[in-house]
């Protein structure tokens, strides 16, 4: 049996997990899936799945039109001391739970393509959890460490994920370099300085290598809200006026449309005060059809739908200038263009806080810009035009580097095997 070691990325929107050969020093292969579970409305037999992950995840979930429990982004309850358990199919599920489903999916995959169980793994946490609150932090890690356990890990080792990416670019380089690493992934931003040198790349204590890490809890999904809020809540009753009952004409209150700018938290209009609320709403603005657009969105479970075409096109604005926002479904009618310039005004404040954040951790950690050699950015949104500019215009002298934007750091986990010598 080879000895074997698993680099798990367990991301927001794609986890991965790299399989690493401890004797021959290698990564053998990586695995990635799409961070989804999806719980069928409707088990037809004792001996159905009770869910499906991943790739079929997606797939189920459509062909069953929408009507099961559909769960994304689970990494981002980790850190919420709000979130206690949900109940699916007469089933308690804690957040640990529901993450051990995509640890469980990527590890069964893996052992079953080397032909044997591998119980040690380093896995990968952003910086920070949450910004700057220790105890959230402190939540979340536990909750990760226990996912890892009902996985089937016994031997875990946890590293940040923008160090994990460094490890991976380190065996590119021909020369020792200070690098500044930029993980951007789908809700949090991290960031590392540290030497890399690849005549260290196998060395078995890096500890003192790294100088500096920091993060900020923002990433693409912070976009597609941000994108969601300005394009796509104006098609569901942002700005519409109703007769109030004192007579006077009244405007919507914007704080009804925050919570379908976060596909997770759409739950929020499961409560029967703010239904009502939307059903007088559309009454009262003489049956608006974009309150009914509202309605049909949250009773037919719509959300991830309309979500993943505003992904569709902040995918393909970081490929062209202009693409096309369009959705089509159970009458509600969705269709403009939307240019990169337009785009780029959606979340210039996200990325603005990406900046403000960066310069803040290069004056803490006393970090001077000619002082980088090398500049590192990985992660799904560091595809995004407007970041990649903010770190050409940032760092003019020193020249941007990528490598696998979603497997980097899985294999960068995967080298980290020296913290258990620790």
């Amino acid at each position: 049996m080879k000895k074997l070691l698993y680099g798990i990325d367990f991301g927001t929107t794609n986890s991965a997990l790299s399989v690493f050969d401890e004797e021959q020093k290698e990564v053998i292969t990586t695995i990635i899936i799409p961070s989804l579970i999806y719980f069928p409305a409707g088990l037809s037999s004792s001996s159905a799945s009770e869910y499906v992950v991943g790739e079929r995840a997606v797939e189920e979930y459509l062909k069953d039109g929408m009507q099961g429990r559909f769960i994304k982004s689970v990494k981002q309850i980790l850190s919420r001391s709000t979130f206690s358990e949900t109940r699916i199919h007469n089933r308690r599920y804690n957040a640990s739970d529901l993450v051990a489903i995509i640890i469980s999916e990527l590890k069964k995959r893996a052992d079953l393509l080397m032909g044997q169980v591998c119980q040690k793994a380093v896995i990968g946490r952003p910086v920070f959890f949450d910004d700057d609150d220790q105890q959230r932090d402190t939540l979340a890690q536990s909750r990760l460490s226990k996912a890892a356990e009902l996985a089937g890990l016994r031997e875990v080792r946890f590293q940040f994920e923008p160090i994990g990416a460094a490890f991976a670019y380190e065996r590119a380089l021909k020369k020792k370099e200070r690098v500044l690493v930029a993980d951007l992934g789908g809700g949090t931003t991290d960031f590392t300085f540290l030497t890399l040198d690849p005549d260290r790349k196998d060395r078995s204590d890096r500890q003192k290598d790294v100088l500096a890490t920091g993060g900020i809890y923002i990433g693409g999904d912070s976009f597609d809200s941000s994108f969601m809020w300005e394009r796509g809540t104006p098609y569901f009753g942002k700005n519409v006026q109703y007769q109030g009952t004192s007579g006077k004409v009244l405007t919507v209150p914007m704080s009804l449309f925050a919570h379908i700018c976060t596909w997770d938290k759409m739950n929020f209009f499961n409560s029967l005060r703010v239904r009502k609320d939307i059903e007088d709403y559309y009454y009262f603005s003489g049956n608006n059809p974009k309150f009914r657009n509202l309605i049909t969105l949250i009773d037919n479970n719509l959300g991830y739908s309309l979500f993943r075409e505003i992904e569709k096109t902040k995918i393909a604005l970081s490929q062209t200038d202009n693409a096309r926002f369009q959705y089509a479904n159970m009458g509600i009618e969705i269709g403009e263009d939307v240019s990169l310039e337009e785009y780029n005004g959606i979340i210039e404040k996200d990325v603005r806080r990406i900046d403000d954040y960066l310069e803040r951790f290069l004056t803490e950690n006393a970090i001077k810009k000619e002082a980088i050699d090398g500049l590192f950015l990985t992660g799904g949104s560091s595809l995004v035009p407007a970041v990649r500019a903010l770190f050409k215009k940032k760092f003019p002298q020193v020249r941007l580097h990528s490598g696998d934007n979603f497997i980097s750091v899985a294999k960068g986990l995967a080298y980290s095997g020296y913290l258990f010598e620790h």
